[in-house]
């Protein structure tokens, strides 16, 4: 799966050039925070992203992936363990997802968007923000666990 995040990486670097640092520091906070289970800052911390990145294309998908870890972390902060499906990634987002599989081989599709979300902004932050580089590098074996659920699904072996 490290192949596979490389080769996302790769294909998404391109489209999040000309995310400004600090934008890039709020994105990797937001991330740090829903993986230490510290919710409130989450939504803090998304929403306060979402303000700062740019309508059109890959911001677009970047915003909604936010939206998504927020969504779940609100949530998380009330007690509600299910994910959230009230936003979901559209059409014209997938090209910035890692994961895109046919609905029939989505098991849990709340789960599903949250997991593209994470990778999403992981990646996104690893690649823009140089101040965090070395504490999201430290996340790496979580996204390639997170990844590895999807394995069979992807045909990778």
């Amino acid at each position: 799966m490290d192949r596979f995040l490389s080769e996302y990486v790769n294909h998404i670097k391109p489209h999040f050039t000309s995310i400004p640092a600090a934008t890039a520091h709020e994105i990797a906070s937001a991330f740090l925070a829903y993986r230490f289970g510290l919710y409130s800052n989450v939504v803090r911390e998304c929403t306060h992203a979402i303000s700062l990145i740019p309508d059109g294309g890959s911001g677009t998908a970047l915003k909604k992936a936010l939206a998504i870890v927020r969504a779940n972390a609100q949530k998380l902060n009330n007690a509600h363990f299910t994910a959230d499906l009230s936003i979901t990634f559209s059409e014209n987002e997938i090209p910035y997802i890692p994961l895109n599989l046919p609905k029939d081989q989505i098991e849990d599709p709340g789960t599903f968007e949250l997991d593209n979300a994470l990778v999403l902004i992981y990646v996104v932050a690893g690649i823009t923000s140089p101040e965090d580089e070395e504490v999201m590098a430290e996340h790496h074996k979580f996204i390639i666990q997170l990844l590895n659920g999807y394995k069979k699904a992807l045909g990778i072996k």
